[in-house]
């Protein structure tokens, strides 16, 4: 019987110390592996929400809003009544929420002398207007912009400023004087300053109770929609509220 026992006990097995290590080393490393994965995993996922974060209000800061009327001109583009239509178009924009700076270099001056607009020579604009309605879209239609009010003498609309925009439709002729209202329009490839991107026939020019869209497209931010429908009579000087 001792025997036995003995020998039971000298067949009992165990791990040493050494093993022991090895074993505790290989669960940490595995567990400093997933924990690092992890780790990295989230800040990535943190850096890309805080640069969409950052992008969307850059997108938002950099943004146009309309301030104020939007005032429409009549003119004439021969000394009958039926060919009364809108030359020009201007709004008043400034800066949405104090934001980041939107170049407002624009492709054309005018000066109320002559033939308005006049090209800017060499003028590398950034904003793009167009118009629409249901018969035509002009994908970019001259501008001009005047700074009523605080300016601090640069193309860019920073906050505080405010921006008149006018948008060319047709060239107004000064040189052309009758007994009618704003008369002496001339189509924009019909010889006038503006050149192309107005209106080149008078088809389907602007009249009573037509609806059309100016779309402002700046370098960077949302574009700004202005959507308007004239009224039953047009008036030399019309405020589309």
């Amino acid at each position: 019987m001792f025997k036995l026992i003995s020998g039971r006990a000298g067949t009992q097995r165990g791990i040493t110390g050494l093993e022991t290590a090895i074993i505790l080393i290989a669960f940490v490393v595995v567990a400093s592996v997933f924990a690092f994965t992890v780790l990295s995993t989230g800040i990535f996922s943190s850096e890309r929400s805080k640069e969409t974060v950052f992008a969307g209000l850059d997108e938002v800061r950099s943004s146009l809003e309309p301030r104020g009327s939007v005032i429409a001109y009549k003119g004439r583009h021969s000394t009958t009544s039926a060919s009364d239509t809108i030359y020009k178009i201007t709004l008043v924009v400034s800066n949405a929420v104090q934001g980041e700076p939107v170049n407002l270099t624009p492709p054309y001056t005018a000066d109320g002398a002559t033939i308005d607009p006049d090209p800017s020579s060499g003028a590398q604009y950034k904003m793009i207007v167009s118009y629409a309605d249901e018969n035509q879209i002009l994908s970019d239609v001259p501008w001009s912009v005047s700074w009523p009010g605080y300016d601090n003498s640069d193309s860019l609309l920073d906050p505080g400023e405010k921006a008149e925009i006018t948008v060319w439709l047709f060239d107004r002729d000064f040189a052309v004087t009758n007994a009618t209202d704003n008369s002496g329009i001339v189509l924009m490839d019909g010889g006038g300053a503006g050149g192309d991107g107005g209106f080149a026939t008078t088809t389907n020019i602007i009249g009573v109770n037509d609806k059309w869209t100016i779309e402002l497209k700046p370098e960077s931010g949302a574009t700004l929609n202005i959507e308007r429908r004239m009224p039953g009579r047009l008036d030399s000087i019309m405020d589309l509220r």
